[in-house]
C-alpha cells in the first residue's frame, strides 16, 4: 500500500502490525510450552489435569491475539481506504 500511495502510511499502522506479529509469537511460545510440559507429565506418569497453568496461559494469549487481530484488520482496512484513489 505504501508503494501504491508513493508515501509512507501512518505510524499507527506499522505499530498495529508489529503488535500483531508480537502476539502471534507469544501464542506460538505458549503452545510450545504447553506441548513440552504435557509430554513431560505424560512421561512421568502424572495425572493429565494436574497442572493447567500452561493451558490458561495459552488461552489468555489466544484471547489477546483475537483482540489484536481485530485491531490489525481495522487498521489495514483504514490503510486500504487511504490508498484507494478518490
Amino acid at each position: 500500500m505504501e508503494r501504491l500511495r508513493s508515501s509512507p502510511l501512518h505510524a499507527n499502522i506499522s505499530t498495529a502490525l508489529d503488535k500483531h506479529l508480537e502476539v502471534i509469537h507469544v501464542v506460538q511460545s505458549r503452545r510450545k510450552d504447553e506441548i513440552v510440559n504435557a509430554s513431560n507429565r505424560q512421561r512421568q506418569g502424572a495425572p493429565r489435569c494436574q497442572d493447567d497453568r500452561d493451558v490458561f496461559a495459552l488461552a489468555l494469549a489466544i484471547k489477546e491475539m483475537s483482540v489484536v487481530t481485530r485491531k490489525a484488520r481495522t487498521t489495514l482496512w483504514c490503510a486500504l481506504q487511504m490508498t484507494l484513489p478518490k
